[in-house]
């Protein structure tokens, strides 16, 4: 029974192999994440750029906006295309925390000019959601005896210049300052794979590379009975290909006709559902879809391979 057993599993093994390495006449994938700062540029002072004062807003502008400081309510926890988990209050605005503070002991380095940039979330009102841990939610004394809320310690703020849920322009702003993950540590992306599946707002479910840049499709190209590009020259400049990944380093897309080929200058271009794939060099950070729809003949790419929002 055993060998009986052992027999099948290789044979549907190698079935399995030779479906990849022939369904577009090609060879499979075989060559081949990472994240980024996103945000304002550094500034020498530590507190951020773009004012006359160096806090990263205009503090006297800003002291009506909606970052002032108000009880953060049901904390939550977002999903970032850019920087992974990050907490945010109950009105969406992300949570911040500061390098020159500490959080053994909880203290503030934020006072002053830097507090109107960057106002001070107050521990009072403060409950904490699913995905953050009850236990890691704190308090700290500040110099004026105010209460600010903590997590794991670390005293928590809002950004001036984020005026709507979902807005991060805080992050890694005079290289200090960066959005908190739930656990109170820096938000970060986690590695993706070579090719993986992210759910856009607008377009739905898309193929990303392993920067969590948007992937492309261009309707000139050939899949069949060979892969094929149509794409050379200046056209390569603006939509770079996809280099071949490992069908094993790959998350949520078909892997039935997901390969490499070779293009006629040589370079290896992987493949989805036997299409070539490309990025977009007008996409400037992961999540952006600018490349949808240009010409009538780039379009985002589906985990099956599919031109999203491609007329029929």
């Amino acid at each position: 029974m055993k060998t009986s057993w052992r027999s099948a599993s290789l044979v549907a093994a190698a079935a399995a192999v030779l479906a990849l390495t022939t369904a577009c006449g090609q060879e499979q994938g075989t060559q081949s994440s990472g994240t980024q700062n996103v945000g304002a540029a550094p500034a020498a002072d530590g507190y951020g750029a773009g004012s006359s004062d160096g806090y990263g807003a205009d503090a006297k502008e800003e002291q009506g906006s909606t970052a002032k400081a108000e009880t953060a309510g049901q904390l939550s926890v977002t999903e970032n295309v850019k920087l992974g988990e990050v907490v945010t209050d109950s009105a969406g605005l992300t949570l911040y925390r500061f390098d020159k503070d500490t959080a053994e002991p909880p203290k503030s380095a934020c006072d002053g000019d830097c507090a109107k940039a960057w106002p001070p979330v107050p521990a009072d009102g403060a409950s904490a959601a699913a995905g953050v841990d009850k236990s890691l939610l704190g308090e700290v004394t500040r110099t004026d005896g105010t209460k600010q809320l903590t997590i794991a310690g670390w005293p928590m703020y809002r950004y001036a210049k984020d005026t709507k849920a979902g807005d991060t322009n805080g992050q890694g702003v005079g290289g200090t300052w960066y959005a908190s993950a739930p656990d109170g540590k820096k938000a970060a992306a986690a590695d993706l794979p070579g090719l993986s599946v992210r759910n856009d707002p607008k377009l739905g479910e898309v193929v990303v590379d392993k920067n969590g840049m948007t992937v492309y499709r261009f309707m000139k190209d050939q899949a069949w009975p060979v892969s094929k590009s149509a794409c050379t020259g200046a056209c390569l400049e603006k939509w770079p290909a996809v280099a071949p990944v490992e069908a094993n380093d790959t998350k949520g897309v078909v892997k039935k006709g997901l390969m490499s080929f070779t293009r006629p200058d040589g370079v290896k271009q992987m493949t989805v559902d036997c299409w070539p794939v490309y990025t977009f060099s007008s996409d400037k950070a992961p999540g952006d879809t600018n490349g949808q729809g240009v010409g009538g003949t780039w379009y985002a790419v589906s985990p099956e391979g599919k031109p999203v929002g491609a007329s029929k």
